[in-house]
């Protein structure tokens, strides 16, 4: 039991097949390759599979039970890779006893641990919701969905039919928890997330997230040599090129640390003496700007004594003596007083 054998490089889907939405853990398929949502179960290896023979339900589950406690050589087509590829399995019902044991059912296990439903693979896989933008705060982002990496295939209770119906199933769980299988194409991983849509979330919504649907907005597909799960290779390089950096620094920069005691000494001895030079010539500048500003000690109106260190002929100011100036009180024509 393990990978799966490619046998055919047909693209073209069968016409009728299982389609599995479910993987039960600790189950026979568990232990396989068999992945949910992409894989379809169209017989088993012996049976002539054309495209005009669907496959027989009925037939199949009498193999199954007649292979228990054996291996059976299920054939599974691939939505991803468009091909068919035999899946050993051994069908059992001994790694389900442990819960029945515990539980009331009365009803058998399956020897799979699988949850299939008829359909057409080649319609099935359209029903999917794309997810083009995340809001800040909202119950998507909380709930983990990733902008443009992230699609919505179905949820606990199975597929969608159309794109109305995930709409009319998240209003129906209004502050209820709603479970959604989310597939990630940077990771080619399949997730289960708990959405909690509500409308006090402080936006516009129920999820805060824009979707889309239909022709444009499908799953694209994966690159041949990808394997599944693995890391993408934009990822991969992105790291390699952060782990092949340096730290830069530049070359006239020191560490403290490699500085003497008598080095730091020396310039907290200048920064001294600058501010102490910084500090004389602010006050020698407050004292001549404080004589510039003063008023003159003689009378406005004598001009006959200038001063001979005054650049522009004015008088001698003094700010600790300021007399009243004397101003006319009947100006004449001719700008005499």
């Amino acid at each position: 039991m393990g990978a799966g054998q490619s046998t055919s490089s047909e693209h073209h889907p069968p016409s009728k097949a299982l389609h599995v939405l479910r993987v039960t853990p600790s189950s026979p398929a568990s232990q396989t390759d068999i992945e949910p949502f992409f894989d379809f179960l169209v017989g088993f290896e012996g049976d002539s599979l054309t495209q005009a023979n669907a496959i027989d339900a009925s037939q199949l589950e009498r193999i199954i039970e007649q292979h228990e406690g054996r291996i059976l050589n299920l054939l599974v087509w691939s939505s991803k890779s468009q091909n068919t590829r035999v899946v050993p399995i051994q069908p059992s019902r001994g790694w389900s006893q442990s819960a029945n044991l515990s539980g009331s059912s009365t009803s058998q296990p399956s020897l799979l641990g699988l949850s299939m439903r008829m359909c057409e693979p080649e319609t099935a896989t359209e029903n999917v919701w794309h997810v083009l933008d995340v809001i800040e705060g909202s119950p998507a982002e909380s709930a983990g969905l990733v902008p443009m990496g992230d699609w919505i295939l179905g949820w606990s209770g199975g597929v969608l039919g159309a794109e109305n119906d995930f709409y009319d199933l998240v209003e129906a769980h209004i502050d209820k928890p709603l479970r959604v299988y989310v597939y990630s194409y940077d990771f080619d991983a399949l997730r289960e997330v708990v959405l909690i849509p509500n409308r006090h979330w402080g936006g516009e919504g129920l999820l805060g997230c824009v979707f889309g649907f239909g022709l444009l907005h499908r799953i694209p597909p994966q690159p041949e040599d990808r394997l599944p799960g693995s890391i993408p290779i934009e990822l991969q390089e992105t790291e390699e090129g952060f782990e092949q950096q340096d730290l830069f620094v530049p070359a006239d920069v020191q560490s403290r640390l490699h500085y003497s005691h008598e080095q730091l000494e020396e310039w907290r001895m200048q920064e001294h003496d600058q501010l102490n030079q910084e500090t004389a010539t602010r006050e020698n500048y407050s004292f001549h700007n404080q004589r510039s500003l003063g008023y003159p000690t003689e009378s406005l109106h004598d001009h006959d004594d200038e001063d001979p260190l005054s650049s522009t002929g004015g008088r001698t100011y003094a700010s600790n003596d300021i007399p009243t100036p004397r101003i006319p009180l009947h100006p004449t024509t001719n700008g005499h007083s």
